[in-house]
């Protein structure tokens, strides 16, 4: 973005002196959003995850996948004292409200990992009132998953236009999570509802639901099985077929666990994940759940268009042309992105 992007010098200031920053709770959906959004009148309102939001594992699962059994727990040390992910944004004029933006705090704990930035390839409209979960994209078709109780769908979304040109509504006690695409199934988590939804991708007619016992967050697949978060630090395999748990591994960055990943996508043999409330993606190896890369994506919005918009969320990858596309909760815009090292331009 020419001459309205946040400069990236002042996102990396702004981390290095986050000690005098405060962790922000997670945002209310803007005020505009009208009871049209909802299924009826006396719905609940629409409302996003509260603090305590990271959860706890409720059974125990089996280990990670055959080919890695030997990195079954990587996260051998305690959690990083991570800086803010959510931090202000210096006001260009005095009439100019306070607007937040994110940034990512586990930069400082990379070591020796590679860091990527990016370099903006397309901007495309997107609904800004679409509380992004998870987004697909594939043979020229988007997908994607919006949540809030009272406001879920899962929808068929023109990429040109953001025009939403399909879309099936949950009931207003279902909080929609991420979504992904395996065996011409579409395939979609709830957040504290422990149940998933399935559709025919052509037409969105639901064709069956599961169950699993943890919270669903991100979700993608690997041509085989779906692999699924939870918003703790561990990933789950999926049988695409019963959707019954196969695997697990913990992620880890330098050997501490990440935890809050988010939306998931696999890209060319990696899982990379959204870390909630920063604008971190994590490069994850999915045999020994190590990362092995992150990127940040700061700076992709106006701070005008900071006013409303809330985190980073929402990877898909066009594999027949190798284009990256991410989004975020509330985002005006969706936007084509290639991944460069750190240190390059973003414009």
């Amino acid at each position: 973005m020419r001459g309205k992007s946040i400069p990236r010098a002042f996102v990396i200031l702004l981390l290095c002196a986050s000690a005098a920053c405060h962790a922000a709770g997670k945002p209310l959906p803007p005020a505009q959003m009208s009871t049209s959004d909802h299924p009826s009148e006396t719905s609940p309102p629409a409302t996003p995850y509260p603090p305590d939001e990271t959860a706890t594992l409720t059974e125990a699962y089996p280990g990670p996948p055959p080919s890695a059994a030997s990195a079954a727990s990587t996260g051998t040390l305690p959690s990083p004292q991570l800086g803010p992910g959510k931090v202000p944004v210096e006001p260009l004029s005095s009439a100019q409200p306070v607007v937040f933006t994110y940034v990512c705090p586990w930069l400082e704990f990379a070591g020796d990992l590679p860091v990527y930035s990016y370099k903006m390839i397309a901007s495309y409209p997107h609904d800004p009132k679409a509380y992004t979960q998870g987004l697909v994209y594939r043979q020229g078709v988007m997908y994607e998953s919006t949540g809030l109780y009272g406001a879920s769908s899962v929808r068929i979304v023109d990429l040109e236009t953001g025009q939403v040109k399909l879309s099936r509504e949950l009931p207003e006690t279902y909080f929609a999570e991420g979504l992904a695409l395996s065996d011409g199934r579409l395939f979609q988590l709830t957040w504290k509802e422990q149940t998933g939804f399935i559709y025919n991708p052509e037409n969105l007619e639901s064709t069956g639901d599961f169950a699993y016992s943890t919270e669903g967050w991100g979700l993608t697949e690997d041509g085989q099985r779906l692999i699924m978060s939870d918003g703790t630090e561990r990933l789950f395999w999926l049988d695409a077929h019963d959707q019954s748990v196969t695997a697990s591994v913990q992620v880890s960055s330098q050997g501490r666990p990440v935890t809050r990943l988010n939306e998931l996508e696999y890209v060319n043999g990696e899982v990379w994940a959204n870390v909630y409330q920063t604008s971190c993606i994590a490069r994850i190896d999915p045999g020994s759940g190590r990362v092995t890369g992150w990127i940040d994506i700061s700076g992709l919005l106006s701070p005008e268009e900071l006013v409303t918009a809330e985190v980073p969320n929402g990877i898909a990858y066009d594999s027949l042309r190798g284009r990256l596309f991410v989004t975020g909760k509330f985002w005006p815009r969706l936007f084509e992105i290639e991944i460069t090292p750190a240190h390059a331009s973003s414009n």
